[in-house]
């Protein structure tokens, strides 16, 4: 599989504290766990899954963006490679299959992107928007959006 997706890893994640920095807690498990424990095939308490602090919020990056040694620890599946786009030009990548992705009480599914070993984890747009999230830059923190009424993020035009 080749696709373009932007994941910058420009050092921003190891900056220290940028004015506008946001980072947030975000939990990554195994989705093909979590299906194999709900229909009785593993039990629920092997399903791989970790907690991250400090996950910087980086709309500059399109996807759930992991190093290698959570994706490695998590057990995650590989879907295949693409370029990204890095600061320094374009790079191949592997993509990994499906992680169940908790933020501010938000969870959805996704993709993520391999970074190198020992890079910052970056949490992208995409994942943002999905779940219903945005930066708040003033305050450093991750806003959510309304889910219902005439103010929901959601919408189908």
């Amino acid at each position: 599989m080749r696709s373009a997706i932007r994941c910058f890893t420009t050092g921003c994640a190891k900056a220290s504290e940028p004015m506008g920095k946001v980072t947030t807690t975000i939990k990554v498990t195994n989705r093909i766990d979590e299906i194999l424990a709900a229909r009785g095939f593993i039990d629920v308490d092997r399903v791989r899954s970790i907690t991250l602090e400090n996950v910087l919020v980086d709309t500059g990056a399109t996807r759930l963006c992991l190093p290698e040694e959570i994706i490695s620890q998590l057990g995650l599946s590989l879907q295949g490679e693409a370029d990204v786009k890095l600061a320094v030009g374009v790079k191949k990548v592997r993509i990994f299959r499906e992680v169940s992705l908790t933020v501010a009480g938000r969870e959805g599914t996704f993709n993520r992107v391999e970074l190198p070993a020992n890079e910052e984890p970056l949490l992208g747009l995409i994942p943002l928007e999905d779940l219903g999230l945005e930066p708040d830059l003033q305050n450093q923190r991750v806003r959510v959006l309304p889910l219902e009424g005439k103010d929901t993020y959601l919408s189908v035009m």
